[in-house]
């Protein structure tokens, strides 16, 4: 496959890392129509299939998103990897701001500690830190960190109703468990839980500000990056995250 279209300076490997981050979200059979439409569309202008025609297929000729929107998504995305690589929680694979839902990450969680309270509490700051970023930078929230079951605001509700009912780490009756299907209902009829939960949602968002905060320099040169580029491979989103300057 020809570079194409400015991409000429990429090496084989950097072209496969950033397009399989443009493609996060697609199943195999999305990427299999993409690269066969990319081909035949090749053929017919007689000359080699280029990066640019499968990066169009990914992104299915989607429209450019307004300014004030893109900015927001990178926001987001950036706070959620810089968070994610500070508490050493695992590695960024990849950030994107251009998938069919809005913002996606790629992370993998290290396996190395313990399953103690401590670390689901750095897991909390890690899916609160999207709703930390924007409002350290934009000084408003968007809904995009709730709304939806797989939402950061719902799983961080469900992780934080575990620990203080069947995870042991509860403040009242640690040692009981019990058993919730519906976070939702439980929370609503019972108010001192719903405090004790919300409490604990509270202190992983100040974490999050607060690693961010810490690490502004860096955050801030990713969110830039990930702004210009739309999609940012492990490599690219860690060099970064880890440089000193």
């Amino acid at each position: 496959m020809s570079g194409g279209n400015g991409r000429n300076g990429m090496t084989a490997g950097q072209v496969l890392r950033r397009l399989a981050t443009r493609a996060m979200g697609l199943t195999g059979a999305d990427v299999e129509r993409v690269v066969r439409e990319a081909r035949l569309k090749a053929r017919r202008e007689k000359r080699p299939m280029t990066y640019a025609d499968v990066e169009a297929g990914i992104r299915g000729h989607r429209p450019m998103m307004s300014y004030d929107v893109r900015w927001r998504l990178a926001v987001h995305e950036s706070g959620h990897a810089m968070v994610h690589h500070a508490l050493r929680l695992g590695a960024v694979l990849g950030l994107t701001i251009d998938a069919k839902d809005g913002g996606q990450n790629t992370i993998t969680f290290g396996n190395g500690g313990p399953d103690t309270a401590e670390w689901y509490e750095r897991l909390l700051a890690l899916l609160l830190a999207g709703r930390a970023a924007e409002l350290i930078v934009l000084k408003t929230a968007s809904a995009g960190s709730g709304g939806a079951e797989h939402s950061d605001l719902a799983r961080a509700t469900r992780i934080a109703v575990d620990m203080e009912q069947a995870l042991g780490f509860g403040a009242r009756y640690p040692l009981l468990y019990l058993d919730h299907r519906d976070p939702t209902a439980i929370l609503s009829r019972d108010d001192d839980l719903a405090k004790r939960v919300h409490r604990r949602l509270e202190f992983a968002q100040a974490r999050a500000t607060e690693v961010i905060l810490e690490n502004r320099t860096a955050f801030d040169r990713l969110v830039r990056a990930l702004f210009d580029a739309q999609a940012l491979d492990g490599d690219a989103v860690m060099d970064i995250l880890t440089s000193s300057s």
